[in-house]
């Protein structure tokens, strides 16, 4: 105990290690605030300079990049309603409506509190209960991921509006764009339509910044004339009482985002989804409508996509298995230390385990540190001359879709995806479930092929396997359960 107590100091007792996580921290807020620029791309980048560090020096650097990244993205989400990663998306749909009530101030510091609070959590997992949720993850097979994928389609029904339909429609065009490419099984063009520019795919960041940033231009032109509503920023560290009221559903949903973290290629967007719908079944009297500016609607998918974060380094170091895109990396950082992630690491580096806890608690604070300060800068973003703020939103946008592949084309297709969007939003169509649908589509595909296969292309045993497999047949419940209580029938039935 003694021994796992030194190793978990040495990132707070360091002055070096201190300063690494205090600048990785940072760091990580601001780039991933900027649309396009995700956590993963950081740390890609990051991991090429790490090569001759320490690896302690070089996880300490990671960690609060990683911790710091996932929480950057709801700033960008709440001002400008431009996620700046996946995970930020549902925050937007109640985070830009407090804005544009002049609440940004109190908005970014809630979801500063209740991040650094789901952070706690996950790392709490991590500590204590790694073994037992990695063995839960470990017995997680294709048939599960696809229903995993399927339930995170059908759950989009619940962030469009009153309309199950349009959340279907939308989800289901995200996952139809996501087949765009070469097929991963077999190497054959997909809708492609003998273009190879399409061969690569469609960038689904590209879209993202598309369907929210360009979009979000289109719909502000009709609205030059309106006045910048002034931000309240006079009070950024939120109250106690509101904290306290929260905790409760901050806690439910740390836990969401934890088990859902620990799934590998999950991941915070999904976790974040889970907890908004979550949110939306369980509180009966929120402090407005979801979707028109309700704290609970921050406090759910904030406090889930940083508990992810936790959640996500269990099966990364039990069992060498990615829980999400930015721990595949760090996977690839600790093999060229010369460390090999899985069951042994524990056993012969339980120190490196240690001090991956103590960073990671470390980078929660500096988090909260940095949360919430320069949040009267961010504001003014939002106060600022629409005729000013738009072009300036639309060229960094470019730049953004331009960075992911420095493609051109990727601007041709985020411009592309902005017109769209902006139509779907006129018929009240939702355009977060697109983005969903193309992260989740390839899951789906993957997982209900990998399935297929495994009962030799039996339609009959696979239908079965459903039914007789414990783990599937709750998730295949809950799918069931996700559609009919969206029906009218059901709604009745409950306020009855």
């Amino acid at each position: 105990m003694m021994d796992a107590l030194g190793y978990f100091l040495m990132s707070w007792l360091d002055i070096k290690m201190l300063a690494l996580t205090a600048l990785g921290t940072f760091a990580g807020i601001y780039i991933g605030a900027i649309p396009g620029l995700s956590v993963t791309m950081a740390v890609s980048i990051l991991i090429s300079f790490t090569f001759k560090w320490d690896v302690n020096e070089a996880l300490a650097l990671i960690s609060g990049i990683y911790l710091g990244g996932v929480y950057g993205g709801s700033r960008s989400a709440i001002l400008l309603n431009i996620p700046g990663a996946p995970s930020a998306i549902a925050t937007g749909m109640d985070g830009y409506p407090l804005a544009k009530r002049g609440e940004a101030g109190q908005a970014i510091g809630l979801t500063t509190v209740v991040s650094v609070y789901g952070g706690f959590i996950g790392i709490l997992a991590l500590a204590v209960a790694a073994p037992a949720v990695s063995s839960l993850a470990l017995k997680f097979g294709p048939r599960e991921y696809l229903l995993l994928a399927l339930w995170g389609i059908l759950l989009v029904g619940s962030l469009s509006g009153e309309s199950l339909s349009k959340g279907i429609f939308s989800g289901a065009l995200g996952a139809l764009i996501a087949c765009v490419g070469l097929d991963p099984m077999t190497g054959e063009n997909r809708l492609t339509f003998g273009n190879m520019q399409l061969s690569a795919g469609i960038s689904y960041i590209a879209a993202m910044i598309g369907f929210f940033g360009v979009a979000e231009v289109i719909a502000q032109v009709h609205e030059l004339k309106l006045t910048a509503i002034k931000q309240n920023v006079d009070k950024i560290i939120p109250s106690w009482g509101l904290v306290r009221k929260h905790l409760g559903l901050a806690t439910r949903t740390s836990t969401i985002g934890v088990v859902v973290g620990a799934l590998p290629g999950a991941g915070g967007d999904i976790a974040a989804l889970m907890a908004y719908d979550h949110a939306k079944r369980t509180v009966k009297n929120p402090s407005r409508p979801f979707g028109e500016g309700a704290y609970e609607g921050l406090v759910a998918p904030e406090s889930a996509n940083n508990a992810a974060v936790g959640g996500a380094y269990v099966p990364m170091l039990t069992l060498g298995i990615p829980g999400d895109a930015v721990t595949a990396v760090i996977i690839g950082a600790l093999y060229i230390h010369g460390l090999k992630p899985g069951p042994m690491l524990m056993i012969e580096t339980p120190h490196l385990f240690w001090f991956v806890v103590g960073s990671l608690c470390l980078a929660n604070i500096f988090l909260l540190i940095f949360g919430l300060t320069g949040i009267k800068i961010f504001a003014k973003i939002v106060e600022t001359p629409k005729p000013i703020l738009l072009p300036l939103i639309l060229v960094l946008s470019a730049v953004g879709a331009y960075a992911i592949n420095n493609n051109p084309v990727d601007v041709y297709w985020m411009l592309g995806f902005g017109v769209l969007g902006y139509l779907l939003k006129m018929y009240g169509f939702q355009v977060g479930p697109v983005i969903l649908g193309m992260i989740l589509g390839p899951m789906m595909d993957r997982s209900y092929r990998q399935a297929m296969m495994s009962t030799g292309d039996d339609l009959g045993i696979f239908v079965t396997e459903f039914f007789t497999t414990p783990l599937s047949a709750i998730l295949l419940a809950a799918l069931v359960f996700t559609v009919v209580s969206q029906t009218a029938w059901y709604k009745k039935l409950r306020n009855r």
